[in-house]
């Protein structure tokens, strides 16, 4: 009587199984779902993430895609603590990252762009402008192949991944789907609320209340929170909370409770809502670099004013384009 070996069936239908491609549209219903939180969260479009992630990793097939749950090739860096493999890419034994699963490799992704002054000018763009965002990326130097923004483009259009990035509830074309192509129209832009102050529905954002501001991550100062302790908390360098929130070491005052820290760096105007700022009794200019997530050199540059200045009750304070010059 034939004897079958069990454990060798299993060990050879793993094999198959791992060795088996994962297809483009198949990457696109794994991890959508991720990238769109993503956008919601940092404010890189989801179709920036997704081509990204197809092209750096062949669609989740590469060596650091399935070894090292990397999707993106985001190399070790000096600041990275975590597990790490080596694998030749620009030169021979690099140092990538290693991640628990691949949903931290798409986080870290999304907090490798937005909070990296290299990438910082991106977030001036429309989450919608995919072409800039990738024409961007390779100016920014994220990749070597001078044909990077290209190929990004191309995967976005073949697969109509810019839909992801508007507030429509159609589904970009996947093989999953019938093959009636839906009436698409391509200049929809998301609505923008009408409230004339910036306002943030608070979360729970890294175990405490917080939120987002023009885009970037905040939390509400608790009691008793100091810079240490918001640093240590919120796994921050000790200079990166004084720098986000435009605070120097040695002028840094004692938190106040239900203070806005910033996680992550102002951004260099305002959402586009907000234009111009009426200063109110009380304000200084930090005050309203806060309010708007505006970094404070920038707010001073935007209208024509010293360093040492501070606004005036009733002034008109410009958020996103210049103080004319006869104003």
């Amino acid at each position: 009587m034939l004897k079958v070996n069990f454990s060798l069936i299993l060990i050879f239908l793993g094999q198959l199984l791992f060795s088996q491609k994962i297809l483009r549209e198949e990457y696109i219903l794994l991890y959508k779902d991720i990238a769109v939180e993503e956008m919601q969260r940092t404010g890189v479009p989801a179709s920036i993430t997704l081509s990204q992630g197809i092209l750096e990793s062949g669609s989740g097939n590469s060596r650091l895609a399935k070894e090292a749950n990397n999707h993106f090739g985001i190399k070790c860096h000096k600041n990275w603590t975590g597990r790490k493999i080596t694998h030749d890419d620009d030169h021979k034994g690099e140092c990538f990252r290693v991640y628990d699963n691949a949903e931290d490799s798409f986080r870290d992704h999304s907090n490798f762009l937005s909070q990296g002054s290299r990438y910082a000018f991106l977030f001036e763009l429309s989450p919608t402008d995919y072409k800039g965002w990738c024409r961007g990326l390779k100016s920014a130097g994220y990749a070597t192949d001078r044909n990077y923004d290209n190929m990004l483009i191309k995967i976005i259009e073949e697969h109509q991944l810019y839909l992801f990035d508007q507030e429509v509830k159609i589904q970009p074309k996947i093989a999953e789907q019938t093959t009636t192509t839906p009436q698409i129209v391509k200049d929809v832009k998301p609505t923008k609320p009408t409230a004339k102050t910036p306002e943030s529905t608070e979360i729970d954002l890294y175990g405490v209340k917080g939120g987002q501001i023009n885009r970037i991550d905040y939390v509400i100062a608790q009691k008793n929170d100091t810079w240490r302790s918001l640093t240590k908390k919120h796994n921050k360098m000790p200079w990166e909370l004084y720098k986000y929130n435009d605070i120097s070491r040695e002028m840094s005052a004692e938190i106040e409770q239900g203070q806005v820290i910033f996680l992550q760096p102002k951004r260099r105007k305002a959402d586009r809502d907000f234009r111009y700022h009426t200063v109110t009794e009380g304000e200084t200019m930090w005050s309203i670099s806060q309010k708007y997530g505006i970094k404070l050199k920038r707010l001073y540059k935007l209208n024509r004013m010293e360093a040492d200045q501070e606004p005036e009750v009733g002034q008109k304070m410009y958020l996103r384009k210049r103080k004319p010059e006869n104003s």
